[in-house]
């Protein structure tokens, strides 16, 4: 790991400062993998530097320490622009179709590529928005695709853990969806009721940004959530060993 980009990695993802050596060696070794395999591509006239691609690397890298597979094997290219961009896109109200443009931060395709709006990474870094990260977001995104689809449930290995997975965040995510139709406050972004994709992949944001609030107030899916990534970010906040 050039002492470059370790530099960059702690100044620009505090987690990281959290984590026992042990799990910093395994990072390192994962993001310089992650950089080897993927390409990165500017858009938008961007020029990408080092720190960029490092940054988002790392935060991406974080979803899948302690993890034996492949490092993203569907992802090959991350294109990333300077600043929210706009994409055609189609809407139906009722019988007709809608056509105008959607300004995004960020995308995730099932096949092969995922978008960035650098601003909105940079912001996430130095938590401009609490509990918003759309590197974490958009990779979540990848993670849920890896089964075939991106349907909220990502590869979780045994149908007992499907079934614990469906119970506990299909409960959470009826619950948010509820208190958003009539229009009660939310704890978790009201964006998450979407659909259970984009559910998952906020609580992955509110997971690792914001965990000793989500483990208090959503206990059942903090547990979930800390068995799919195998870390217990809470604990490693509240400076203990985690379980």
């Amino acid at each position: 790991m050039p002492e470059a980009w370790r530099a960059i990695l702690t100044k620009n993802i505090p987690y990281l400062r959290l984590l026992p050596p042990a799990d910093v060696t395994e990072l390192e070794a994962r993001v310089r993998v992650f950089l080897a395999e993927k390409q990165f591509e500017g858009c938008g006239g961007l020029e990408l530097t080092d720190e960029m691609k490092v940054t988002i690397a790392g935060q991406a890298c974080l979803l899948v320490l302690h993890r034996d597979d492949d490092i993203y094997p569907d992802l090959e290219s991350i294109l990333v622009y300077p600043h929210a961009y706009r994409v055609p896109a189609k809407h139906r109200d009722g019988a007709v179709v809608v056509e105008e443009d959607e300004v995004r931060l960020g995308e995730s395709w099932e096949r092969g590529t995922l978008v960035l709006a650098w601003d909105h990474v940079n912001a996430a870094t130095h938590h401009v928005i609490p509990g918003h990260n759309v590197v974490l977001h958009e990779f979540a995104h990848q993670l849920d695709g890896e089964d075939g689809g991106m349907d909220g449930a990502p590869d979780l290995g045994s149908r007992a853990r499907y079934t614990a997975w469906a119970r506990v965040l299909g409960d959470e995510y009826k619950e948010l969806s509820g208190r958003v139709v009539a229009g009660r406050a939310t704890d978790i972004d009201p964006y998450a009721a979407t659909n259970p994709s984009e559910f998952f992949a906020v609580v992955t944001e509110v997971f690792f940004e914001r965990p000793e609030r989500l483990r208090k107030r959503h206990p059942a899916m903090y547990a979930e959530l800390a068995d799919f990534y195998r870390q217990d970010p809470a604990a490693l906040v509240e400076g203990r060993p985690p379980t």
